[in-house]
């Protein structure tokens, strides 16, 4: 109503655009759809052997464990890399273990990742201190 809350990501330190700016909505989703389809793919094609019900109990797991391994040791998935972003503390460097796990399990529930504040973080990235960056 009137106040002016400065732009996405102000209040958190970060820059207004270029590297280490937050990243929008939309790249966030279409990081999520290329890890959830490149998982898919491969439980479907690998694990499950073309069983699609097999390969629907495994794509869960499988995007949970993938995620937690590349975020842990290179701050971002391929999907993120694609679209040229990074997950990292709040306050810089890389996300510890136990953020990473807290963070991934809380985006398989689904419903924290579809709860925003105003900069546009999702409640998984809060309670974990994270944000997800530009690079």
């Amino acid at each position: 109503m009137g106040a002016d809350f400065g732009y996405r990501g102000e209040r958190l330190g970060l820059p207004q655009e270029g590297p280490g700016s937050l990243v929008g909505t939309g790249r966030r989703i279409g990081a999520l759809c290329v890890d959830g389809w490149l998982c898919s793919l491969v439980a479907y094609g690998m694990i499950a052997h073309g069983n699609q019900s097999s390969a629907n109990l495994w794509s869960t797991p499988l995007f949970y464990t993938v995620t937690v391994l590349l975020l842990a040791t290179t701050g971002t998935t391929v999907g993120k890399r694609l679209f040229g972003m990074r997950v990292v503390r709040l306050g810089g460097g890389r996300a510890s273990i136990p953020q990473v796990l807290l963070r991934t399990l809380m985006l398989c529930l689904v419903v924290p990742a579809l709860v925003w504040d105003r900069d546009g973080r999702g409640l998984h990235d809060k309670a974990v201190g994270t944000v997800e960056v530009r690079i």
